[in-house]
């Protein structure tokens, strides 16, 4: 741009050490924010440390010049486009004056003089709100706090990732005294300035809690859940394995919070956050708002990226085990198949409560003797529950501890005789059911056991104590056996109670089902046997009992409507001929000739003639 302004070509000379900011202009930095811009060789503006308005003429000079664009310059200088074109505007009209940045922060003299401090403490004293006070002296309650020294500085860090803002506030500060009323519904503490130091990332990691007193809390009942949230140790945990997220207005402990009170209000997802109010939420948080659904998102996301979600279930079950380390003696594994309804490829797995396959993960959840559970761990599904119970094995011994004895129980999906030794190996003992055929046990191995509940009832059983010796066919234990100890129980058969025989003085004859009558029975002269065959109906006694059909392509689906699907007219099996045309009555055939399509059928089979296996119409 500037070589057609000069009489002869430019020489593209930089001075050692400069930016190129176009061909020919370079700018050198210097020590405490001084500078040099040099044209085609030639120093051409310079600025010492601390005049921003030698500053800003160098860069809005460069423009007017047409040396460089206002985009290069404002990169060069570290600013926006738009700011270069204020400064522009601001030279225009105040010359070199106009540059100089004007001061910031209040422009009079501040109304919080050291008198004015002292009236407010006497009235914080006397017992005056801080909205008394403020009206009383004329300033804002923000001043009232900073005269008491409720506002730390906004230099003064947080060691615990609570906002600096929010240290100072105290439950009650804008509420009522002790005597006077209570509003029923307060509104939340203003948190303005809070969000906007968030915004800038001068906040922390989170924004404190702080309480008004009210006589009535929309979601109140939701704090009731605190001391039993605290006994579990979410909070303490994910802080250990987490740290903290990244600088905003809603930490981790908020976060989770909001979490678990939407659980515990009917709402497990984040879209839930759509139909709980943000306001009533945020009172029982401590927070004007509570998060909405893309902030929610957006922290789960943040805590998903970290990986660690393994490693927090790990730490809840390990305190979980510290505080109960009476309920570790029996650990019940099981799995359960819940319904996945995410955007991913996951693999289809058959859902018990949908009847059908469904994409699904696995939830292998480990408890407690007393049922509570110890943690649970998410996967696709799997073969089975042997392969499950294989992995959690060094997660088990790392809850329970080294050398202690547990028992772990499970049902028939885990029964491999591979994973029995692989349990026994780890140091755990096993309780499961007896999976496919087992040889008889002898009846002299049985013995009576009574025993008494815990609700004091006595109950006897029948077992026999043997052992037993699997074999292995599989795995890297191939061909070795395992030895367990077996308890089997002996019931015996349920007998079925005879119905009361009317006629008493009749010879007692056995029970007889409906139809069969036994080879044994002395029946009375003249006595008539109530037959019935049982698979008739009872109110059509010409019709066999249909065996209700699968549906088909064609008919309703499990959860559809009961009502057809479009398609065209399907043919009464029982019509003759393949069109939809019914044969007219009492019209007489045409003798030697047959309507087309119609095939020969067996007399025993044409209309009027009934089907083997079937019965007559009544």
């Amino acid at each position: 741009m500037m070589a057609g302004m000069l009489t002869q070509l430019p020489l593209p000379l930089l001075p050692a050490g400069a930016a190129e900011i176009a061909p020919g202009v370079g700018l050198v930095a210097g020590e405490g924010g001084g500078g040099l811009v040099s044209v085609h060789g030639l120093a051409a503006f310079a600025w010492d440390a601390g005049d921003e308005a030698g500053r800003r003429l160098a860069a809005v000079q460069l423009v007017r010049l047409r040396a460089v664009s206002q985009a290069r310059a404002a990169a060069a200088f570290g600013v926006d486009p738009v700011t270069v074109w204020r400064w522009d505007q601001a030279l225009s009209a105040g010359g070199v004056a106009g540059l100089v940045p004007a001061r910031r922060g209040p422009k009079g003299a501040s109304k919080l003089t050291p008198e004015l401090a002292a009236r407010i403490r006497e009235l914080d004293a006397a017992g005056a709100t801080l909205g008394e006070i403020a009206a009383a002296t004329g300033v804002s309650t923000f001043s009232v706090r900073n005269a008491l020294g409720r506002v730390p500085s906004a230099r003064q860090g947080t060691v615990d990732g609570t906002a600096a803002g929010s240290a100072g506030l105290v439950a009650g500060d804008d509420g009522q005294r002790r005597g006077a009323a209570v509003p029923v519904l307060p509104d939340p503490v203003p948190r303005d300035g809070e969000r906007v130091l968030a915004r800038w990332g001068l906040l922390g990691e989170g924004a404190g809690p702080v309480f008004t007193a009210g006589a009535r809390y929309p979601l109140a009942g939701l704090l009731l859940a605190l001391p039993a949230l605290e006994g579990t140790g979410l909070l303490d945990a994910a802080r250990e394995v987490y740290g903290r997220l990244k600088d905003g207005f809603y930490g981790l402990g908020a976060t989770l919070l909001t979490l678990v009170f939407l659980a515990l209000a009917g709402e497990p997802r984040a879209e839930g956050a759509t139909r709980v109010p943000p306001a009533s939420l945020g009172r029982v948080l401590g927070l004007d708002r509570a998060p909405e659904v893309k902030t929610i998102r957006r922290k789960l996301g943040e805590l998903a990226a970290a990986g660690k979600a393994a490693d927090l279930i790990m730490a809840l079950a390990r305190r979980h085990a510290a505080a109960r380390p009476d309920t570790l003696g029996f650990l019940h594994v099981d799995g359960h198949a819940r319904v996945y309804y995410g955007s991913r490829d996951v693999q289809k797995t058959h859902v018990a409560r949908l009847k059908f396959p469904a994409p699904a993960t696995m939830e292998t959840w480990v408890t407690g003797a007393g049922g509570d559970p110890v943690f649970m761990v998410v996967a696709e599904p799997s073969d089975s529950l042997a392969g499950e119970l294989r992995r959690l094995l060094p997660d088990l011994r790392a809850i329970a501890g080294q050398g202690r004895r547990v028992t772990v129980c499970f049902d028939r999906g885990g029964w491999s005789p591979a994973l029995f030794a692989d349990i026994t190996g780890a140091g755990f003992d096993l309780l499961t059911w007896r999976k496919g055929p087992a040889p008889d046990v002898s009846a002299g191995e049985f013995t009576t056991i009574t025993c008494t509940d815990d609700r004091g009832r006595e109950h006897a059983y029948d077992l026999a104590d043997t052992s037993v010796a699997l074999g292995i066919h599989d795995g890297p234990r191939k061909g070795q056996t395992v030895s367990l100890r077996q308890v089997t129980r002996r019931v015996p058969r349920p007998r079925r109670r005879e119905p009361a025989d009317p006629r008493a003085d009749l010879p007692h004859r056995p029970g007889r089902r409906g139809g069969v009558l036994a080879a044994d029975v002395a029946v009375a002269g003249g006595e008539l046997l109530p037959l019935r065959p049982h698979p008739l109906r009872p109110g059509r006694p010409g019709l066999l009992r249909r065996r209700t059909r699968r549906p088909g392509p064609e008919s309703p689906q499990p959860g559809e409507k009961n009502c057809r699907r479009p398609g065209p007219p399907r043919r009464d099996p029982r019509r003759r001929g393949p069109g939809p045309a019914r044969r007219q009555p009492g019209r007489a055939a045409q003798s030697g000739a047959r309507p087309a399509g119609h095939h020969h059928q067996p007399d025993d089979q044409r209309p009027g003639h009934p089907r083997p296996g079937r019965l007559p119409r009544a």
